[in-house]
Formats: C-alpha cells, sequence, structure tokens
C-alpha cells in the first residue's frame, strides 16, 4: 500500500470515529497553524525565502521538455523551430503568433510562459520590496543587501518583459486585493527606474555570495544591460567595468576542474562541465541557477538539452545502400546514445550559428571534441552488421549518386556544439540531459556588453579590445578595430553564448538601440521609434542569417517558415487582457486589438 493511500485511509478512518462521537467539540475550528504575511515577515528569514522563490523560478527557463529559452532562441538568427512531423509549433509565425493562439504548451511555444513568469517574479520580489521595513535587522547593511536583492529580481524580470512585449504594466509594490485596472507604462519609462532600483542594489548586494544567488557582479551585469537599452553608454562602460575590474571574477583561461588532467580536452570544456560550474575555482559565473541530481528541489527530469538541442540522429537516417543505419540502443558495439544524447532535433540552427558564423579554424569552440559533427557519427543498427559495408563508417548525407540519405535534413541532419551540450543523464538508459548548474550571466558577456557600449561610442579601439579578451580564450585570432561593428559583436555572442543568452531579447535591445539613436546600421540602414514595428534590425538581421525564414522553406509537414518585421515584439495574451476589465493593456502593432490601444503611461504615480 502506497503512503498516499494509506494517509487516505487514515483520514477516512478519523473522520467516521468523530461523526460517531456525542461530542459537537469536534466541529469547532482548531487550526494548528496560522499563515499571515504581517508575521512571516517579521524575520529577515521571512524575506529571503520570497528571493529564494525567485531564484528557484529563474531556472525553469532552461530546464525540462521545450524549455521557454528554445522560443527566444526561435525568434532569432540562430535557430529554428525543428519538430517537422505536426502542425503547431512555431514556425509560420505570421499564423501561429497571436494574441489568443496556444502561447504557453511545450508543443507550441511559451511566449505566454514568459508573460505569466515574468509577473510571477515581479510579485515575489514585490513581497520582499513592500515589507522590508517589517523585520528587525542587525543592521542597514543586512536590510539593504535584501532589499537590492529584491530589486535585481524585479529589475531582471523588467529587462526581460520589456524586450519581449515592449511597453507592459508596472506593479512596484505587493498586489494582495483584486486588481483590474493595470495600464501599460511606456518601456523606457520601466527602465529608467528599474536603473535606479540596481545603482542601489550595486551598492549593498555583497560581492561573493552562494552560488545560485545574487552577487554584486551579477546586479552590475544587469545594469550594464538597462544602460544599454536606455542608450546611456558610459554608464554601461562604467557598470561593466565594476564587474571585469573589481577583482572578484575573472575569464577562465586555464585548465581548472573535474576534466583538468585529462589532455584530449581544453578549458572550453571546462567551462562547461556540470561539476565545474558552481565550484570556487570558477570566477567566471557570474548569476547561475543550481540544480543536481539527488539535492532537494532538483528540476524533475533535469536540463533535457541533448533531447531538445541535439539532431534526431537515429532516426530517418539510411547507409549508401538503403539500410536503416542509426539507432538509439545502448549497450551495443557503437553505443552513440550514452555518448550523445537521444536528441529529437527541436532546436534547428541555422547554417549561420553553425558554420558561417565561425571564423577562425583555431577556435576552440569549434573544434573537433567540443564541437560534433553529423560525420563524426558512425552507422550503428546491429541489424545491419556483416551484410552492410557501411555498418561502423562514418554518416554520409549523400550516397555517389548524389541523392539524400536521410527523409529530413531539418531535423536529422546538423552541427552541435557538444561541450555544452553534453550533460550525463544517470536517470535514463537513453540519456537526454540530466541534472546541471546552469550559466544565468557570465562574465565572457560583460566583456561583450562593454565592446558594445564602446562600440555605440565610436571607439572601436576599446570594442575591439573587449571582443578579443573572449576570442582569445577560445585560441582564435583577434579582430582588428576597423572590422568591429554590431554584426561582428552579434557573432561573437552567438559563438560564445548558444543556449545562454536569451537572443531575441538581445536583438530586439539593440533594434531599439539603432532606432534610438538613428545610428546607421552595418546594412546601409537607419531605423526609427515611429515605424518600428513595421521596419527594425530585428527583421533585418534574421532576414540577412536565418537559411530557413521566408525563404520558401517547408517542414515534411507542410508548414512554411515565416517571420515578419512586427514580431520584435511578442503578442500580449489575449486572456491577460480580456482580464483586465477596468484598464487597458495595451497591444502590440501587427496583433488584433492594437486599435484598441491608448498611450502608455509615461510617469510613475
Amino acid at each position: 500500500m502506497n503512503k498516499k493511500r494509506s494517509l487516505c485511509l487514515g483520514v477516512v478512518a478519523l473522520a467516521a470515529t468523530a461523526l460517531t462521537s456525542c461530542e459537537k467539540s469536534w466541529l469547532e475550528p482548531k487550526p494548528l497553524s496560522f499563515f499571515a504575511p504581517e508575521n512571516t515577515f517579521n524575520d529577515p528569514a521571512g524575506l529571503r525565502a520570497t528571493l529564494v522563490a525567485c531564484e528557484r523560478n529563474l531556472r525553469y527557463e532552461w530546464y525540462g521538455d521545450n524549455p521557454p529559452l528554445l522560443t527566444e532562441s526561435i525568434f532569432s538568427d540562430i535557430a529554428v523551430e525543428g519538430t517537422t512531423d505536426k502542425s503547431g509549433p512555431a514556425q509560420n509565425m505570421n499564423l501561429q503568433i497571436t494574441p489568443d493562439a496556444q502561447l504557453n504548451h511545450v508543443d507550441y511555444n511559451r511566449i505566454g510562459w514568459y508573460w505569466l513568469e515574468g509577473y510571477k517574479g515581479i510579485k515575489y520580489a514585490n513581497a520582499a520590496i513592500t515589507r522590508i521595513d517589517q523585520p528587525k535587522y542587525k543592521s542597514d547593511e543586512e536590510k539593504n543587501a535584501i532589499l537590492g536583492t529584491a530589486y535585481f529580481h524585479r529589475a531582471y524580470r523588467y529587462y526581460r518583459l520589456t524586450h519581449q512585449f515592449g511597453d507592459v504594466p508596472l506593479i512596484l509594490e505587493e498586489v494582495n486585493t483584486p486588481k483590474l485596472d493595470f495600464q501599460s507604462t511606456k518601456r523606457e519609462v520601466i527602465l529608467k527606474r528599474m536603473k535606479e532600483d540596481l545603482e542601489f542594489a550595486e551598492k549593498w548586494v555583497p560581492a561573493v555570495a552562494d552560488k545560485g544567488t545574487v552577487n554584486k557582479g551579477s546586479v552590475s551585469h544587469l545594469l550594464t544591460k538597462v544602460n544599454l537599452a536606455l542608450g546611456l553608454f558610459d554608464d554601461a562602460i562604467k557598470s561593466a567595468s565594476n564587474v571585469i575590474e573589481g577583482g572578484t571574477h575573472s575569464l577562465m583561461k586555464n585548465r581548472f576542474g573535474v576534466n583538468m588532467a585529462d589532455a584530449t580536452k581544453n578549458v572550453i570544456w571546462d567551462l562547461h562541465r556540470p561539476e565545474n560550474k558552481a565550484i570556487a575555482a570558477n570566477r567566471e559565473g557570474l548569476m547561475l541557477v543550481i540544480d543536481r541530481l539527488l539535492i532537494e528541489g532538483n528540476f524533475d527530469g533535469g536540463i533535457q538539452i541533448m533531447r531538445n538541442a541535439v539532431p534526431f540522429w537515429f532516426n530517418n537516417i539510411n547507409t549508401p545502400t538503403g539500410n536503416r543505419g542509426t539507432i538509439d540502443t545502448y549497450n551495443i558495439e557503437f553505443d552513440q546514445v550514452t555518448s550523445v544524447g537521444r536528441g529529437i532535433g527541436r532546436l534547428r540552427p541555422t547554417w549561420y550559428s553553425t558554420h558561417s558564423v565561425w571564423d577562425d579554424k583555431n577556435d576552440l569552440r569549434h573544434a573537433p571534441g567540443n564541437w560534433m559533427r553529423m560525420e563524426d557519427l558512425v552507422y550503428n543498427n546491429p541489424a545491419i552488421k556483416g551484410r552492410d559495408p557501411y555498418y561502423g563508417k562514418k554518416l554520409q548525407l549523400r550516397n555517389d549518386a548524389g541523392a539524400v540519405l536521410t527523409i529530413d535534413t531539418i531535423r536529422c541532419w546538423f552541427d552541435w556544439p557538444a561541450y555544452k551540450l553534453y550533460i550525463p543523464d544517470p536517470e535514463r538508459l537513453q540519456p537526454t540531459g540530466g541534472h546541471t548548474d546552469w550559466y544565468v550571466f557570465r562574465l565572457a558577456e560583460t566583456y561583450l556588453l562593454r565592446a558594445e557600449a564602446h562600440f555605440w561610442k565610436g571607439d572601436l579601439v576599446n570594442a575591439a579590445k573587449d571582443l578579443n579578451e573572449v576570442r582569445a580564450r577560445a585560441g582564435a585570432a583577434p579582430l582588428a578595430p576597423a572590422a568591429i561593428n554590431i554584426g561582428t559583436i552579434l557573432d561573437e555572442r552567438a559563438r560564445e553564448l548558444y543556449f545562454e543568452e536569451p537572443r531575441k531579447t538581445e536583438l530586439t535591445r539593440i533594434a531599439y538601440i539603432l532606432a534610438q539613436t538613428g545610428k546607421q546600421a552595418y546594412n546601409g540602414k537607419t531605423y526609427s521609434l515611429t515605424n518600428f514595428s513595421d521596419n527594425n534590425f530585428f527583421y533585418d538581421r534574421i532576414m540577412e542569417k536565418s537559411n530557413f525564414y521566408n525563404k520558401g522553406v517547408k517542414t515534411r509537414h507542410g508548414d512554411e517558415y515565416k517571420i515578419s518585421p512586427y514580431h520584435v515584439l511578442w503578442p500580449i495574451p489575449q486572456n491577460a487582457i480580456d482580464g483586465n476589465s477596468k484598464g487597458i493593456i495595451n497591444q502590440n502593432k501587427g496583433y488584433s486589438g492594437y486599435e484598441r490601444n491608448v498611450p502608455p503611461l509615461t510617469e510613475i504615480k
């Protein structure tokens, strides 16, 4: 008898005993304990508990099946949705991305998750902020550190929301009664307030904190992004320099951690091993989420990144003689599922991401061992051993006559960064990616953010210097200052931050900067905020780099990959607008309901 059934039977038995009693005192409510915020938050630990919830929920973006970050990636130049055997996944954005569509499901997309989870994180942070004066503290430092941490979490969510959805409701206090009159606030107004909060947090959050919690470096890193978004490039250089030159963090340039004695590996491999991400020797991680095997509170099922981002290599690939060539069985002569993972090709990288962005043959991030090519795999189907000469030989895409040997090159045939995606999975016989810590912010990105700030100011010498710090660690040759533009910075981000950065958010942020400044982009175009949803760098970049969108490419199921300029901002979920019956949350241009918009709030009351 399992524990749940035993407990239920025990409750039924207890109720039956009570009903036979002559006493009526059992009807009187006698609660064993009370939950009341005014009591819970009398202690600093109670406020910290709400921030633990922020940290826990931060993790969900990278973990599970079809994790939300995949949606960020497919609205960009680096990847598309690779599911090809059914309709529903976000491929034809013009048809499938509407305010009343399914916007939060593993078989579709996770746009709605960002809306819901963004405001959930804001709710938790606001609970601590609103009640910050309630407890008694040992010192002002203790109080301000908690407040600064709460400010970080709120600013993190608003930074994302304003670059996913644009103008959104600004909520700065705990909401504990029904409220149906929210209004959209202008994006710049929100970001200015987040800047103020982060500048406070930068003063008070400790430089060294437990792994998985907020530290001063992560605050300054986020502040740099907000400064860039506001066009405050000198401020962005200052906040980035606070991290880079602060003495607490540094790029990992030498071997370290669990595999450091393995001469076949290198520092790029070390940097992304699950065992190495949160150790004291690793000084590069600024903000991490923590998820480990056999610890309380870990994410059920782990990160599953090999399932989502490794190709569907074990199916639909034939030998040149026409036999099924690959299989996902373990403990066979060529057991590739254990070493590669059981991928389904959901996150399908573009040719830009796997090939054209790589500009140096010595780059360790694209080197054999770190980077996997389909030709590194072999035909491993035991059923063809002894009767097919290609058994045990390397895969090939075409036969001698030039015919393609797979029915699905979108899902089944592409290269991938094994150094990031290989996560041991001891819980499954067919691994999909197990438990691992993951980087939210890493110092390599801080260098690239400061390079970007220098670029916007026209200081190409210092922009190149910062960008080349990241390249040098990877063994790539430096770029000359004259070669630096926003495109080369985005290229370096693509090489360094695959499945770390929220690529759509960052592309939209850069599109906003170009529209705000009127600065000519490397494509020769200038942009404006007046027609942002009709003409923007976000769309032009995707059209330039993606070999899928608007190129006539279709899935096996017949869905065509399409995207439009207005997808620079996602639709506000219709249920959020409809449920706000006494106010108006604006819809973004390009989506149904935009015509009912009213001017957004331009000041904080």
